[in-house]
């Protein structure tokens, strides 16, 4: 007998990705995935409104996805969509929304920063091995979320407006880079952070994990070279001086970067270098999963209802 499938939809800044899972022992388990970057948050311009290039690049994504809700067989009514950062900020996004409503048939659901990082940290403790205090940090296009938790319990969780993408577009669009660009973004993480810097301090931590797409553009390129894919100071200091090299921004001489990942790559070392400070991280072990499968998660629970 074929299990009835569902399917968690995520729209974030920098990518937008859909799981398709079925339930197994009471639990997600996952049978696909899909994920494009759509790079959102590009096309926010000084108005405030997404850009109409930039807003088509999202809707043809999510045509591909009804695709393959299709294709999975799965009804409207067992699929979840969420939005972040970027539908978040934007002036246009009820036109977004009602754009994208009769390529899905279901609503956008636009949450919050807390939101967001609640259901990071319920998809990072769904798939993530460890014991004891965590500090879970998830740096997406346009924000990036900070969660400290035991186990299942929540102890702090704050979401800030600095991204890969947004970072991008205010230190790192002129060629070459150079050191004060990591030295500009740095001291705008450092403004950011504000108070929640001493808050995630004095909590404290055991161990530290990273979720997303700047965290595993890393692991990967470790993963490549063969290396340990547990980041530290000195492993982002190394990819920082590599990035230095570079006079165009294919950074196609950096063995192991994936091309994708590219364009964004400088902006998530200088923000994973800047928090590896101001923090005083030892090391950050890539989560095995964040937003997407804790949206999963809530949805196969609310489907056994």
């Amino acid at each position: 007998m074929q299990k009835t499938a569902y399917a968690a939809i995520t729209l974030g800044s920098n990518s937008f990705n859909m799981l398709v899972a079925t339930t197994e022992a009471g639990k997600p388990r996952v049978e696909a995935k899909y994920k494009r970057k759509v790079r959102l948050a590009e096309g926010i311009g000084c108005d405030g409104m997404l850009s109409e290039s930039v807003m088509q690049r999202g809707l043809e994504c999510l045509e591909m996805f009804a695709q393959m809700l299709v294709q999975h067989q799965i009804s409207h009514a067992r699929v979840a969509v969420v939005a972040t950062a970027t539908l978040r900020a934007i002036a246009n996004a009820d036109e977004f929304k009602a754009r994208a409503l009769p390529i899905l048939g279901v609503p956008i659901d636009v949450i919050c920063g807390m939101r967001e990082a609640e259901l990071i940290y319920r998809g990072m403790v769904a798939t993530t091995v460890g014991e004891g205090r965590r500090l879970v940090i998830d740096i997406g296009g346009g924000s990036t979320e900070f969660i400290i938790g035991d186990g299942d319990k929540l102890l702090f969780k704050t979401s800030l407006p600095m991204g890969c993408v947004t970072f991008k577009k205010q230190f790192f669009s002129d060629l070459p880079l150079q050191e004060r660009d990591f030295a500009d973004a740095e001291a705008e993480v450092h403004r950011l952070l504000g108070q929640s810097e001493a808050e995630i301090k004095q909590l404290g931590w055991h161990t530290v994990v990273g979720a997303s797409g700047t965290v595993q553009s890393v692991v990967e390129l470790l993963g490549h070279r063969g290396e340990s894919q547990l980041i530290t100071v000195k492993v982002l200091e190394g990819l920082k001086q590599e990035i230095l090299l570079h006079e165009d921004a294919s950074l196609d001489g950096i063995h192991g970067l994936c091309p994708e990942r590219a364009p964004t790559f400088a902006a998530g070392i200088a923000v994973l270098l800047a928090l590896f400070r101001l923090l005083g991280l030892e090391n950050l072990a890539l989560s095995g999963g964040a937003l997407r499968e804790g949206v999963l998660l809530e949805l196969s629970e609310r489907l056994l209802e």
